[in-house]
């Protein structure tokens, strides 16, 4: 079964912006519209429990990012602002002023990124299993090994490899979350074999290499750190993820008007696809 077919009630259409086409998976009707964005190593399937479970009461709009997905996959393009600049030109090409946004993973740092940079365009903002973009630095000493993922990923050749193989993309997915079980061999398919295309492959790899290469250095020198997040946010943070720690978050209310972290039990990195339900019950909270 494709992951298209997967998941009833959903439409596909192709949306070219920037110059590139990208693939927004759509559920529901209205003029409330809830937009998600997923993270590294999934794509619109991501959201596969969430878009049904929001449906009847929004339109719910999923978008593969540059590189991912069913999206096209250049060469580049791939700063994490250029990404939140991808965002804006597909609802701008869609006629959607505004939404209520979900971002997990990369999809949450871009999520943050838009709601800085254009607040009027967010109403309500739901993070999962992200820092914000003003990282205290001393929050991360003793931490910054968590980060250490990243540089087989980033590696010239090994990461393109890994890629391709699918099995590294299986491990994480299984290894990164707490609940198990909650992976079918359908799902870890879906995403799986999608970044195991040589495109998406490298599309994966560029995420990471840009950001390290690019980005983190300014972000450290403190790039955000004058930033101020006005969109009322929640933040939801499975206590179990290996990487990202309660600990990293702290100050942020300096930065926030209105912003919430909740620390999800028994949940490591991938809460949609862990805790399908308790994200389900928020968001329908927190957008109602």
């Amino acid at each position: 079964m494709s992951a298209r077919s997967a998941v009833p009630g959903v439409t596909h259409r192709r949306v070219r912006a920037r110059g590139v086409e990208f693939h927004v998976a759509e559920a529901g009707s209205g003029e409330d519209v809830v937009l998600c964005l997923h993270g590294w190593p999934q794509h619109w399937y991501e959201w596969r429990h969430l878009m049904p479970a929001l449906a009847d009461r929004h339109r719910v709009l999923a978008l593969d990012l540059r590189g991912f997905g069913e999206s096209e996959a250049p060469p580049d393009g791939y700063e994490k602002e250029e990404l939140a600049s991808d965002v804006l030109a597909v609802l701008d090409e869609l006629g959607i002023d505004r939404v209520k946004l979900v971002g997990h993973d990369w999809g949450g740092w871009i999520g943050f990124l838009l709601c800085l940079r254009a607040p009027e365009r967010v109403e309500r903002f739901l993070a999962l299993n992200i820092v914000p973009p003003w990282v205290n630095i001393r929050n991360l000493v003793g931490q910054l090994w968590r980060f250490t993922y990243q540089l087989p990923i980033l590696a010239p050749g090994l990461g393109y490899r890994l890629h391709r193989s699918g099995d590294f993309v299986r491990k994480v997915l299984v290894g990164a979350s707490t609940e198990k079980g909650v992976w079918t061999r359908e799902a870890l398919d879906a995403f799986a074999d999608n970044l195991a295309e040589p495109d998406r492959a490298r599309a994966g790899v560029q995420m990471y290499r840009v950001f390290n290469l690019r980005e983190v250095l300014p972000i450290a020198r403190g790039r955000y750190a004058h930033e101020r997040l006005t969109v009322p946010t929640l933040l939801l943070l499975g206590e179990d993820d290996a990487v990202l720690r309660p600990s990293m978050l702290g100050g942020y209310q300096h930065h926030a008007d209105e912003m919430r972290v909740e620390l999800v039990p028994g949940c490591g990195h991938f809460t949609a696809d862990e805790r399908p339900d308790l994200l389900a019950a928020r968001a329908r909270e927190f957008f109602s």
